[in-house]
């Protein structure tokens, strides 16, 4: 017997449903300001990252260091935040490939080549993400970007270098995603 195509569809639907409920019912808000190391971080924009055009990953936030423009979001002198809350499981492996595959395509050859020991160090904090889990990253120029799973220092990696490369990953030329990128930014509103 075959099955038609719309059942499946329709099967698909409810499961997304009923697994996406209990996540979507914990989705936080986020604060307009943080302070991190003593630098006063405003938010600048939220979005929701999709795949497969219905199914979320994540939500984000992301903060800027007062009188910094989106244009010097990446600089080696704007402290900034990003805070991901997740939607799916993701497995500590998964983050650490999608970091250095999407740095790979924000940096020259040479500086990734330059940048991988930072990068492989900065991959060894990756844990695995349950739906409901929160990563936030932070850059301030005297710690470094640093690690943070709901609320737990992981660790860090100094160096604005590294970090204008890790935060290019969502705000750069060459994001996971220009809506999404966009919206971190405030240039559009979700």
């Amino acid at each position: 017997m075959k099955t038609k195509p719309h059942v499946c569809i329709g099967v698909l639907l409810a499961w997304l449903f009923i697994v996406g409920c209990p996540a979507e019912a914990r989705e936080p808000g986020y604060a307009k300001q943080k302070n991190i190391d003593g630098h006063t971080l405003t938010l600048r924009g939220t979005g929701v990252l999709r795949y497969m055009v219905f199914i979320k990953a994540y939500k984000g936030a992301f903060y800027l260091q007062e009188g910094k423009t989106a244009d010097q979001a990446t600089d080696g002198k704007a402290s900034r935040c990003l805070v991901l809350y997740y939607f799916q499981p993701i497995k500590a492996g998964d983050f650490a490939r999608a970091t250095r595959e999407m740095i790979k395509k924000n940096v020259s050859s040479d500086r990734f080549s330059s940048l991988l020991p930072k990068i492989e160090k900065f991959n060894e904090l990756y844990r695995d993400i349950k739906p409901g889990d929160r990563y936030t990253a932070a850059y301030t120029p005297e710690s470094g970007t640093r690690l943070w799973r709901n609320d737990k220092l992981l660790g860090g990696v100094e160096g604005a270098s590294f970090a204008a490369a890790f935060f290019a990953i969502w705000i750069g030329e060459n994001p996971i995603d220009e809506t999404f990128r966009d919206r971190m930014l405030g240039r559009r509103r979700s």
